[in-house]
C-alpha cells in the first residue's frame, strides 16, 4: 500500500522541540558574544578607510599596475603565484612519502599511528608562526615564504593523500600479482592510475589555498604582495591599494577559473 506524501509527513517524527532549543541556545551566544562588541566612532576613520580603499579600486595607480619593474604589480603578483606553486609543488613531494608511511593498508600499524601523529602535529601550527620562524632564519624574502608554503602544504596534502590510498582498489593489485606483474608494474598500471586522478585535484586545491596564503604571509616579511599592501595602506596611498588589490582579484579570478576547469575535467576522467 502506497502512501500519501501528507501521510508519509504525518508519520515522521516531530523534532520541532529539538529545533526551538538549538534556535534558543544560538540566540543566547549570540546575545553573550554581542554584550563584549565595543563601538567606537563608527563614522570616523574605519568608514573613511573602507571609502578610500573602494576609491583606489576604482582609480588605481596605472604607472604601479602596468609596471614589469620589480616594485610593480605585475613582478610582485608573478612573485607571489611562483611562491604559492612551487611551495605546494615541494610540499607535494615531502607529502607523498609520509602520506604512504601513514597509510594502514599499506605499513603496520603503529608505523601509521606515528606518522599521522606527526602530520597531525605539523598541521596544529598556522601558517604566520611558521612564516615568523623561517624569516628568523632565513631573513625575510621570498624563500622564507616557500619554505613557510611548503610545510603547511604538507599537512593537508598528506592527510588527503592517505585517504585515497587507503581507498586503493585491491582487486586490482591481486589480478596484477596473478599476471605476474613486479612491483615496479605494479605500481605503475596498478597504484598510480587509481590515485593520480585524487592527488592531481588535491594539489591544484592547495595551490589555490596556497596563492592566498602567499598573500597574507607577505605582510609579515616572507616576500610576496602582501608587504608592498601593507606600506601602502600605512601611508595612506590609496590609489597604490587599489592597484594592488585589484591585481591579486584578478590573479585570484584567473587561477580560481582555471583550477575549477582542471577539478572537473579530472572528476569527469
Amino acid at each position: 500500500m502506497k502512501l500519501t506524501c501528507s501521510e508519509m509527513l504525518s508519520r515522521e517524527p516531530k523534532k520541532w522541540h529539538m529545533v526551538l532549543l538549538t534556535v534558543l541556545i544560538t540566540v543566547l551566544v549570540l546575545s553573550w558574544s554581542a554584550s563584549a562588541l565595543e563601538v567606537n566612532d563608527t563614522e570616523g576613520s574605519g568608514l573613511v578607510v573602507a571609502k578610500n580603499i573602494m576609491l583606489g579600486i576604482l582609480h588605481p595607480t596605472k604607472s604601479l599596475l602596468f609596471s614589469f619593474g620589480t616594485n610593480g604589480v605585475c613582478y610582485l603578483l608573478l612573485e607571489t603565484m611562483c611562491i604559492a606553486f612551487l611551495g605546494t609543488l615541494v610540499g607535494a613531494v615531502l607529502a607523498i612519502p609520509i602520506s604512504f608511511l601513514a597509510a594502514s593498508n599499506i605499513v603496520p600499524k603503529p608505523v601509521a599511528v606515528l606518522c599521522r601523529v606527526f602530520v597531525m602535529a605539523v598541521r596544529t601550527i598556522p601558517a604566520f608562526v611558521y612564516g615568523l620562524m623561517f624569516i628568523m632564519v632565513t631573513g625575510p624574502g621570498a624563500f622564507a615564504g616557500l619554505l613557510t608554503m611548503s610545510v603547511c602544504s604538507i599537512g593537508m596534502l598528506a592527510k588527503m593523500f592517505v585517504e585515497s590510498i587507503e581507498e586503493l582498489d585491491k582487486g586490482i593489485l591481486e589480478s596484477l600479482d596473478a599476471s605476474g606483474c613486479n612491483l615496479l608494474e605494479k605500481i605503475r598500471y596498478g597504484i598510480i592510475p587509481q590515485l593520480m586522478p585524487s592527488f592531481s585535484s588535491t594539489l591544484i586545491y592547495r595551490f589555490d589555498m596556497n596563492l592566498r596564503d602567499a598573500t597574507v604571509l607577505g605582510l609579515v616579511g616572507a616576500g610576496g604582495i602582501g608587504a608592498p599592501l601593507i606600506f601602502a595602506m600605512s601611508s595612506y596611498r590609496w590609489n597604490d591599494v587599489g592597484a594592488i588589490l585589484l591585481g591579486l582579484i584578478i590573479l585570484v579570478l584567473i587561477v580560481e577559473w582555471i583550477s575549477n576547469k582542471l577539478r572537473t575535467k579530472l572528476m569527469r576522467g
